[in-house]
């Protein structure tokens, strides 16, 4: 899909604009959103857990979860009005919100469970981010996060020739050095390694990743895709499960 190129983003209001322009991507793929949503509805202990979909987008993710996540309340969360005005019709409930210290219009312990799914690699502070998802969530509740690997297994091969790794970008006013044609504006790219070791240090424990095929990858390499997620620090996206200490 073709991408008009983004505004000129060298500040922190910059990168607002870029978000709120309506052609950047605001939804991962569907059925790595119905995955997430059945992986998360096999922890929840008890009927009408509270899910916050943080960084909700257009609400495409929680539309596809919600059947998965029947009998639960997901409210969709986001800084983007107009991510949110195109989020009213999928989702029950939308509140803005920033991932900034008390950001989240959200009591300390009041979620079950947090959705955050593909935020993580745009932000400029991942630490101040998880400290404020952790400060809602109760003691042992959930967070289910999903993030492009840095270290997939067509990138390791990139690396070798000396190519961009695929999801990096080194501008956000074009593609320099990769493939693909969309600026989506990732300024943070973890491993496995990594994305455990942050989780971890962050304040959640009993940290689970598996692997997730890209529904960018050509249709001639799908089949490998999806054999790599059998290594997650292999597989093009991962996902992450992990509890609040």
């Amino acid at each position: 899909m073709e991408q008009p190129e983004a505004p000129g983003v060298g500040t922190s209001a910059g990168l607002r604009d870029f978000y709120e322009n309506p052609a950047v991507p605001v939804a991962s793929g569907d059925a790595r959103s119905r995955r997430q949503a059945r992986l998360l509805a096999g922890v929840l202990d008890r009927p009408g857990a509270l899910v916050l979909d943080v960084g909700c987008g257009d609400g495409t993710a929680a539309a596809t979860a919600g059947p998965v996540l029947a009998g639960h309340r997901i409210v969709g969360v986001d800084w983007s009005q107009d991510a949110l005005r195109r989020a009213r019709p999928r989702m029950s409930a939308v509140v803005r919100g920033e991932l900034d210290d008390g950001g989240l219009p959200f009591a300390d312990g009041c979620a079950d469970a947090v959705l955050f799914s593909e935020v993580v690699e745009h932000l400029v502070d991942p630490d101040g981010a998880l400290d404020e998802l952790r400060r809602v969530l109760r003691p042992g509740g959930h967070l289910m996060l999903s993030t492009p690997n840095l270290a997939a297994w067509y990138n390791r091969a990139m690396l070798l020739a000396g190519r961009q790794p695929v999801f990096s970008e080194v501008s956000l006013r074009g593609i320099h050095g990769r493939p693909g044609t969309e600026v989506v504006g990732h300024l943070r790219l973890f491993t496995a390694r990594a994305l455990r070791s942050f989780l971890t240090s962050a304040g959640f424990e009993d940290v689970r990743i598996s692997g997730a095929p890209f529904h960018g990858v050509p249709r001639g390499l799908r089949l490998v895709d999806r054999a790599a997620c059998a290594v997650p620090s292999a597989a093009s996206i991962l996902l992450a499960h992990a509890r609040r200490r």
